[in-house]
């Protein structure tokens, strides 16, 4: 069966669907009927609407979510600074450097007492965060919880997160996921969320996207159904941190923390209440997540290599070349490989594009034949030659070539494609090594 068999078991209830319009309650018939703003709504709780595009988007495009909640977002003090290494590395970030070597990362590495938050490391990025164009990579390795009562969201752009080791018990406005190593979840700019670990630490990558959302990528000839399928995307339910008193529903008031990620650096502000407050949602905009397990892979069944974009999993298109993407997030699953008379190998390559390959792998590796360890990861720039080494080439020339299964080890490697040259920051030099 093509889906993960996950050492954490799934606790949580979730919807089926990408791009479809989901409605979801925590409280029966708290979703207004008909209209969206009821001058009293169900449980007399508050209007509020998160957007993610632009009101006159095209109706393909258009993100947008109605939520019911106890207390308006707006409830909230003043912003100030939030001290972390986000924020001081914003704070005195220096010109971006550009390098044309083929850079690697070893091990990123992990420190002790950083939670999701203040555990982020850029190592490169893209454009500029003010005028939304542009996206960044960066590195998580938490050991601890989110601080009790605290919340945190990203004004900047959507994380697409990818857990290397580690798993993240996920709570959202919106609904609860549990993120596991082997899947990817994407919560777009402005939600709110806390990160708890379950087994004590957890790291991983994320791709934060400045401009545009994440889609499924286009499927041409391919027909209606290959690559990932929009109905194995998961999106979670509405959960209610309150009560309902007298047809009325009501949270207690405590002390919160907000966190806000705003043009690269961390502001916190406080809020007398819970943030996780919705009792029912509806619209288009939501976190959801996806089990790499059910990629549908496509490839060759006779000679030659179809291009990597075939193991695309989500695509965010670029606005200023069509057929573009600002970035691709891709995999390399397991899969049949069966071509005749062909050089299996990925060929050598020049490529217009950047690309940022990492790690996910489930069991230590001992050999060490690796170029970078899982939590590790290399990168090359716009026309920096890469491909596969002088041995490697000269065993693949002298092979038998018989239909054989490939990437059946305990690992998956993924790819970050970006038609956008990438600055590496203080943190991603730190560790780089070039050649």
């Amino acid at each position: 069966m093509p889906v993960t068999a996950f050492a954490i078991e799934e606790k949580y209830k979730y919807l089926d669907g990408l791009r479809a319009y989901h409605q979801s309650e925590a409280l029966p018939g708290a979703n207004p009927i008909a209209q969206n703003s009821p001058q009293i709504g169900p449980y007399e709780l508050l209007t509020e609407c998160i957007s993610g595009s632009a009101f006159a988007s095209p109706r393909a495009a258009s993100s947008q979510t109605w939520l019911y909640r106890v207390s308006a977002s707006l409830d909230r003090g003043k912003y100030v600074s939030y001290p972390s290494q986000l924020t001081s590395a914003a704070e005195k970030e220096r010109p971006r450097t550009y390098d044309p070597n083929y850079l690697t990362w070893k091990d990123f590495g992990m420190e002790l007492g950083h939670d999701w938050v203040t555990s982020q490391k850029v190592l490169c990025q893209s454009g500029d965060i003010a005028t939304k164009a542009g996206l960044a990579y960066s590195v998580y390795a938490a050991t601890e919880d989110m601080p009790p009562n605290s919340a945190f969201f990203s004004s900047d752009g959507d994380y697409l997160i990818v857990p290397q080791s580690g798993v993240l018990d996920i709570h959202t406005e919106m609904g609860n996921i549990l993120l596991r190593p082997c899947e990817i979840a994407v919560i777009p700019r402005g939600i709110k969320y806390r990160v708890n670990l379950v087994g004590g630490f957890a790291r991983g990558y994320i791709c934060e996207l400045f401009h545009g959302h994440y889609q499924l990528p286009e499927l041409g000839p391919l027909g209606t159904s290959a690559l990932a399928n929009p109905r194995d995307f998961q999106v979670p339910t509405a959960v209610f941190n309150g009560t309902v008193i007298d047809n009325v529903a009501t949270c207690e008031a405590a002390n919160w923390t907000l966190i806000n990620k705003f043009n690269g650096r961390l502001f916190s502000c406080t809020r007398g209440q819970t943030p996780f407050d919705v009792a029912a949602w509806h619209g288009t905009y939501y976190p959801y997540k996806y089990d790499l397990g059910r990629f549908n892979v496509i490839g060759s069944l006779l000679y030659d290599h179809p291009d990597p974009c075939i193991f695309t999993v989500l695509t965010a298109p670029s606005y200023r070349e069509p057929g573009t993407a600002l970035v691709d997030f891709a995999i390399f699953p397991p899969r049949w490989q069966v071509m005749e008379d062909t050089y299996w190998l990925p060929p050598f390559h020049l490529n217009t594009m950047s690309e940022f390959v990492g790690m996910i792998m489930k069991e230590a590796d001992t050999s060490g034949d690796l170029v970078f360890k899982p939590f590790g990861g290399m990168m090359t720039g716009p026309m920096t030659p890469h491909g596969s080494t002088k041995k490697e080439h000269e065993e693949e020339r002298s092979k038998e070539f018989k239909p054989k299964k490939i990437a059946t080890e305990p690992f998956l490697a993924f790819l970050f494609e970006s038609e956008a040259m990438m600055g590496l920051t203080e943190a991603g030099l730190k560790h780089a090594e070039s050649k």
